[in-house]
């Protein structure tokens, strides 16, 4: 198999149980990358620290990029892509978990399909305990499935996709463009003809709790909602009329009550899992 890159970014709120949870769930994969590289983004805790500086101790293969302040998601994995050594970088959550064979799954499709220059995976989510998941989010496979999802929705999950480094970079790396960060480069990757797809397979296991889809309203990511469609459709990925649609639904989400998104969310977007 060829080798591959991790990157993750890492900032102070974050907590350093879950960040460890999640390396070592990159270590015990079926297939380990030969190389983890890590943002953090601003001074980090003390505890997120000694995480780090336990698994670096041991493992030689990890990579820092340190910054003194926090410039936001997107700017941190613009420099992390330019870090990775190789042509293949995986992402990943520091609060997420991904399943023993997802890497081996990935890099075989890749391997299969050389033409893919992004392959992301399925999720499940979990609210308290990993073994017992709420729900699944099924994505589109295909790439035409994909760019007609890419309409409404973003059809990838961040946390699980596999690309190729050159890809990235040529279509303009991560750019700044709070919380729609990896969607704002899946559609210019698109633009620029590169072809995409989702395993069917469920790979990664997602923390989700309720704090998180409460994240999701209010007047703040409502008008990034709309910067968003706005970039959407000046650069003809959208019509006027899919335009009016997204913004009249996203709005109507972004402003009812925590409880009733929460609803939507969990009950609508996703499927349960009994």
């Amino acid at each position: 198999m060829e080798n591959f890159s991790v990157l993750m970014s890492v900032y102070k709120n974050e907590k350093a149980e879950y960040l460890e949870l999640a390396i070592d769930s990159i270590l015990k994969q079926t297939i380990v990358p030969n190389e983890i590289v890590i943002v953090k983004d601003g001074t980090l805790t003390h505890e997120l620290e000694m995480i780090l500086d336990k698994f670096s101790t041991k493992y030689e293969f990890f990579k820092f990029l340190e910054f003194k302040e926090n410039r936001g998601l997107g700017l941190a994995l613009r420099d992390g892509v330019l870090s990775c050594s190789n042509e293949l970088i995986a992402r990943m959550d520091t609060d997420d978990i991904s399943k023993l064979e997802r890497f081996e799954k990935q890099l075989t499709y890749i391997a299969n399909h050389p033409e893919v220059a992004v392959l992301g995976t399925c999720i499940e989510e979990f609210s308290k305990n990993i073994n017992a998941p709420d729900s699944a989010t099924i994505l589109p496979l295909t790439h035409d499935e994909i760019v007609k999802f890419s309409k409404k929705r973003n059809p990838f999950r961040h946390m699980t996709v596999l690309f190729k480094r050159s890809a990235v970079i040529s279509s303009g790396n991560y750019r700044d463009f709070l919380w729609f960060e990896d969607y704002h480069l899946w559609l210019r990757l698109m633009k620029k003809g590169y072809i995409m797809a989702n395993l069917h397979d469920v790979l990664v296991s997602v923390r989700a709790d309720d704090d998180m889809f409460s994240r999701r309203g209010g007047y703040k990511y409502l008008k990034q909602d709309i910067k968003f469609q706005i970039f959407m459709y000046e650069n003809d990925y959208i019509n006027f009329y899919e335009f009016i649609r997204n913004v009249f639904i996203r709005s109507a989400i972004r402003c009812v009550p925590n409880k009733v998104r929460n609803i939507f969310y969990k009950k609508i977007l996703r499927s349960s899992i009994d």
